[in-house]
């Protein structure tokens, strides 16, 4: 394990301590390797690595890419936002102007617009068609399918998380005669210096050092599997790849310190609550933490022991990944790992529960 600074002060202890029980349990789950970095604004970065990329490849390093899976969309959130903000859509573009070709028929979609699929209150029913894409159908077999569907309440009335319907993000951004990935690296990674994030399969595989995917054979078994196209078709919402160090400029720009590029009004517009997420509340590793759950923009708004929580989760086949920052307290946290385990249900919970403490602690 490497820690990214070169001493540890006396009032980091409680990190340490985290750390080397994050390590503990890693090796009694034996996973594959993993990285996560806790930043707290005008400190040093945090970053400690473990673990190998797969059984006989390298180390992992701070430079380590890894798939983010679901993490994807809290990009899309702050890229949507910026085309917003420049004019080139609005909040309530509808799905027929994402996707012209296919006719949504269920009540009420005729309102259906941008700010409910980003913000996971489109109104279908949850993961529709998720199935579909892991059956490696086509971008645009699933969304003829999804048009079809009758939706369980109306858009923006009921939060319902769905993968498939970010196809029409992509579908859109294609029509237009540019891409998902084109514009993430146009508008965030290169301006933020990301220099290792990336969208799509190629991308990933292309990477000089990249963690392979590890998948659960039996208890506290893994086996290395093969990296899967089906949901990097839906790049809005699963597309994303990035290094433990891309991630920390990712918490520093959520924090503020990029105005030009993800200015702040962004950043508020993203994680302002919307829609309830009641179920979250009981969610494993945070049950009796989260005094109450909403989705905004591409991010989950959390309210941990009464401090606020900007949140999101990923989980595709072989890899797992959190980000969560605390505007409030100026501090961010990165878990990324090359296994589906639910270990990370634990990890970041308890990581905030140590940090509000030890904040806590500090004011009395």
């Amino acid at each position: 394990m490497t820690i990214g600074i070169t001493s540890v002060r006396a009032d980091d202890e409680w990190l340490q301590d985290y750390a080397s029980k994050v390590k503990r349990e890693a090796q009694k789950y034996r996973i594959p390797g993993y990285a996560f970095v806790y930043y707290q604004q005008g400190e040093t970065p945090k970053i400690y690595v473990y673990g190998k990329t797969h059984a006989h490849g390298k180390a992992i390093n701070r430079d380590t890419v890894f798939r983010l899976a679901s993490v994807s969309k809290t990009f899309t959130g702050l890229l949507m936002a910026k085309l917003v903000e420049q004019g080139e859509l609005s909040w309530d573009t509808k799905i027929g102007e994402l996707i012209p070709q296919q006719k949504f028929v269920g009540k009420g979609m005729n309102s259906l617009a941008l700010e409910h699929i980003v913000g996971q209150s489109s109104g279908f029913m949850p993961n529709a068609y998720d199935n579909l894409i892991e059956a490696d159908y086509s971008l645009d077999r699933v969304l003829s399918n999804l048009a079809k569907l009758e939706p369980i309440c109306a858009p923006g009335e009921c939060y319902t998380y769905q993968n498939a319907l970010f196809g029409a993000i992509e579908n859109y951004l294609l029509s237009e005669e540019t891409s998902y990935h084109r514009q993430l690296q146009e508008q965030l990674f290169v301006p933020l210096g990301m220099t290792h994030a990336s969208a799509g399969k190629g991308a990933l595989v292309n990477s000089k050092q990249w963690a392979r995917p590890h998948i659960a054979i039996a208890r506290n078994r893994w086996r290395e599997g093969e990296v899967e196209s089906n949901y990097y078709r839906f790049a809005p919402a699963a597309g994303v790849n990035a290094s433990i160090s891309d991630m920390t400029i990712y918490l520093q720009a959520l924090l503020g310190e990029f105005p030009t590029i993800v200015p702040p009004e962004i950043i508020e517009t993203v994680s302002a609550p919307r829609v309830k997420t009641k179920r979250e509340t009981y969610r494993r590793g945070w049950r009796g933490d989260l005094q109450d759950a909403h989705y905004g923009l591409g991010w989950r708004v959390y309210n941990f022991r009464g401090h606020r929580i900007v949140y999101h989760g990923g989980w595709v086949k072989g890899y797992r990944a959190d980000v969560a920052f605390a505007p409030d307290f100026k501090s961010g946290y990165v878990m990324l790992m090359n296994a589906e385990s639910n270990l990370i249900n634990t990890t970041t919970a308890d990581f905030w529960k140590r940090y509000f403490q030890r904040k806590g602690e500090a004011a009395n």
